[in-house]
């Protein structure tokens, strides 16, 4: 069960987002995504139509007032912890970021698409080129020497949300990164290594067991890579204020 301070927080974070969001359809819907809540769920959580939901998030209805969005994220918050409160653990365990380990971390405003990320940082699949249609949400660059080193959880890289492309920069093989991610009790939805000398055959392994995409950036380098992520956030922040 979740402490109170812990839904109220969430309740709070998610319910700003969207209020201060310029299309507060789209991020409901992220919400929603991201909680894993069908529209028909929700609405019969509410006690409202599903076609409710659907106008909102589609932009056909004003948005909604800040009663109604409250309603809506508590009923999300609720559903999951019936359901055994997975993102409220989550949110609980988000903590400080180790100092060094972390070189960049941004939410899109928006979902972006495994495979528009890759084509992105110039990326070459490894494995799992058919889930590259998920959804991400945002990212996490990562020194890897300095994140295997410091860090002894790896929740406060996962940001607001685990649907998001963990990137590992200073990277020799890819072995240790996947390692850490196998171990790890979140699960990134992408994994981007920045030109390993030669990709692990262990950690080509280790991705498929977890059904994780894994992806090789060919960038020229760290400050390149960070700079087109970067510019992707950018990118889909002006089509939200658009």
């Amino acid at each position: 069960m979740s402490t109170p301070n812990v839904k109220e927080n969430v309740t709070l974070k998610v319910a700003g987002e969207i209020i201060l969001s310029n299309e507060p359809g789209v991020t409901m819907k992220k919400w929603r995504e991201i909680f894993g809540v069908s529209q028909i769920k929700l609405a019969t959580k509410m006690n409202v139509s599903p076609s409710v939901i659907s106008d909102y998030e589609g932009g056909r209805r004003p948005s909604p007032g800040t009663r109604f969005l409250r309603r809506f994220v508590e009923s999300l918050v609720a559903i999951d912890e019936e359901e055994g409160g997975k993102l409220l653990r989550e949110f609980s365990r988000i903590g400080g970021i180790p100092t060094g380990a972390i070189l960049d971390i941004k939410e899109f405003p928006a979902p972006v698409l495994a495979r528009e990320l890759c084509k992105i940082v110039d990326g070459k699949v490894l494995t799992g080129s058919q889930l590259l249609d998920r959804n991400i949400y945002g990212y996490t660059v990562l020194d890897s020497v300095k994140a295997i080193l410091a860090l002894t959880d790896f929740t406060p890289i996962f940001g607001s949300t685990t649907e998001r492309a963990l990137v590992f920069v200073n990277v020799s093989f890819g072995r240790s990164p996947m390692i850490a991610v196998r171990v790890a009790p979140l699960k990134p939805r992408l994994v981007v290594l920045h030109k390993p000398e030669k990709p692990d055959e262990v950690a080509i392994k280790l991705a498929e067991i977890e059904h994780i995409p894994l992806v090789v950036s060919e960038m020229p380098d760290s400050s390149s890579l960070i700079r087109a992520l970067k510019e992707l956030y950018s990118t889909v922040s002006k089509k939200q204020s658009a």
